[in-house]
């Protein structure tokens, strides 16, 4: 998945990123086309949504405040049921 596939997801988060950092700073969001799906503590529940409502994708996750990182999710995540 390249960065182009996921443009509407980075806009997104660049029109917002001032609110997310006051709001929700060194929290996780999910972000799916032009929606903000939600806000997480760690990245493993954010995974845990992203994966179960969109699959592979695309969608962003990315925690608020710190520089753009941009892997898949399936390196960073895997489920326990994938070894099943």
């Amino acid at each position: 998945m390249s960065e182009n596939e996921l443009s509407r997801e980075f806009a997104l988060y660049e029109r917002h990123q001032v609110e997310f950092e006051e709001e929700h700073h060194w929290e996780w969001v999910v972000i799916h086309g032009e929606e903000v799906v939600g806000f997480y503590k760690d990245f493993q529940d954010a995974a845990q949504i992203a994966v179960e409502r969109y699959g592979r994708g695309p969608y962003l996750i990315r925690q608020i405040g710190v520089p753009k990182q941009s892997l898949p999710a399936s390196v960073l995540y895997r489920p326990i049921y994938a070894d099943r």
